[in-house]
């Protein structure tokens, strides 16, 4: 099997060398072998772990749901439907995050509206927008 040193994987999997050590520190990828060197080296199952956490990071899912992942992956015994509930899980949060993003934009929204009818281009101080996000809400 041929090994790859750290810029190489990194490259292979679209990730740079600290966010591989990190994952490595962190127990989400293998630590690496060693070459005589003693720089690290890495091999196809190195690619594809690597790859499939990048993916899953891609996606947004936290460290812990990509531990919980990767640990699907390395056990028999556990069904798949375990990944669909985190999978689901995740669906839940970004929903959440989307329904709190969509009222952030009404706000700003509102307080350009706000500026549009009652701005008339004077000083910083006795700005519409200033004022809404001085009161007390």
């Amino acid at each position: 099997m041929p090994h790859l040193r750290i810029g190489a994987l990194a490259a292979r999997t679209g990730t740079n060398a600290p966010t591989i050590r990190y994952y490595e520190e962190i127990g989400l990828l293998r630590p690496a072998d060693r070459d005589a060197g003693g720089q690290r080296a890495y091999g196809e199952e190195d690619v594809k772990r690597l790859t499939f956490i990048r993916r899953c990071r891609e996606f947004g899912f936290s460290i812990e749901q990509v531990r919980s992942l990767v640990a699907l992956v390395q056990d028999r015994e556990r069904s798949c439907m375990d990944a669909r509930n985190v999978a689901q899980e995740h669906l839940l949060a970004v929903r959440a995050k989307l329904n709190e993003l969509k009222g952030l934009e009404r706000s700003i929204a509102g307080f350009i509206a706000t500026c549009d009818a009652s701005c008339a281009g004077g000083p910083g101080p006795d700005c519409a927008i200033l004022e809404d996000l001085a009161r007390p809400s």
